[in-house]
């Protein structure tokens, strides 16, 4: 039996071994880019069965032969955090490796690719900014980005057309996404025949929703600088405007992953902009969000949901629980709301005036 001592002792190394995990943890999106950079899921797709490591490295032609041994270690790497899987093969003398679900969100050209995702979440412009969080905190400077680059998140975007690029790619993989649920909520687009998508960048949610329900008119509604020169088509069209001042006509609006962007005060604002824009009896707002739960979700899901609050707090935003979403709509002078829970980070709600 152990003596106080020694628990002690076991408790700190314990300690130190998870430190050691939060500290080291910055690897895994990394290594990811670079597994997006080199195209590795594309390369196992096109080969179209389980692929051994020298057949892997005569596609990657761009890695020298002394470097082998670290693309070995980086898949080892990204297969035991489940990225792509090992296995031990029988007829080849070598082990293989194959795609797993979340590689097959990697592979370019499909469905549901979300690479441009992992390029805009791995963009140095974002990650420096954490270097800045000690003094965000500490000081009066409203956002993690005027703390480290002088100006707000959308100030920036309007200025860098390139980042804007990849910030609305990285949004428009996302929706894609979607695409796979949103089946299994027919009901909820039943009996409208428009739909405002406030904030809808260049329209892909819309689209993805117009083709599902071809009756559907949508109007793609954002700033005039996100939606100039997009060309609309019979169910799609595209309105600039400004969320803050008036809000196009509809029988719903649609907020996909809007309000994580903005304080309370703020939401508030934008949905009472919302429901002036509803007149008809059958009229709402869909709102596609996450909702918090950290006591039914396993420790990966809320993990990740917490994790992305944080990135949202940096900019104002939040995530919230149900309480949370209920304060907003009650404040917002909204009578009732449904709640369909997507599997996976999201879920569709809908509220009433």
């Amino acid at each position: 039996m152990a003596s106080m001592n020694d628990q002690s002792a076991i408790e700190l190394l314990n300690g130190e071994a998870i430190l050691h995990s939060q500290l080291f943890s910055f690897i895994r999106p990394m290594c990811l880019k670079w597994a997006v950079e080199l195209g590795i899921a594309d390369i196992i797709h096109n080969h179209a069965k389980p692929i051994t490591f020298p057949e892997l490295m005569l596609v990657l032609v761009q890695v020298p032969p002394t470097k082998a041994s670290l693309v070995k270690r980086f898949m080892r790497f990204l297969a035991y955090n489940g990225i792509f899987a090992i296995h031990e093969s029988q007829e080849e003398q070598h082990e293989t490796y194959s795609l797993t679900p979340a590689s097959k969100l990697l592979v370019k050209g499909s469905d549901h690719c979300l690479t441009p995702f992992v390029v805009w979440a791995t963009d140095p412009v974002r990650m420096n900014n954490y270097h800045h969080l000690g003094n965000w905190v500490s000081g009066e400077v409203p956002t993690l980005y005027e703390t480290s680059l002088g100006i707000t998140l959308w100030e920036y975007l309007e200025k860098n057309p390139e980042y804007m690029s990849t910030f609305n790619e990285g949004m428009a993989s996302d929706c894609k996404l979607l695409q796979l649920t949103l089946k299994d909520c027919s009901c909820v687009f039943e009996g409208l025949d428009t739909i405002v998508d406030v904030g809808g960048g260049n329209g892909t949610i819309a689209k993805i929703i117009s083709e599902l329900f071809p009756k559907l008119k949508f109007i793609v509604f954002d700033l005039p600088q996100v939606v100039a020169n997009l060309q609309g088509s019979n169910n799609v069209s595209y309105v600039a405007g400004d969320m803050f001042v008036s809000i196009p006509q509809a029988d719903a609006v649609l907020l996909k992953r809007i309000l994580h962007d903005w304080t309370d005060e703020i939401c508030i604002k934008i949905l009472k902009k919302c429901k002036d824009s509803i007149s008809s009896r059958k009229g709402k707002v869909i709102i596609i969000e996450t909702i918090i739960n950290e006591k039914q979700e396993d420790k990966v899901m809320t993990e990740t949901k917490l994790s992305v609050d944080i990135m949202m707090m940096t900019i104002n935003g939040k995530e919230r629980n149900e309480k949370e979403w209920k304060e907003l709509f009650v404040a917002a002078g909204f009578k009732h709301y449904k709640i369909f829970h997507i599997h996976g980070l999201r879920s569709l709600i809908e509220v009433y005036p």
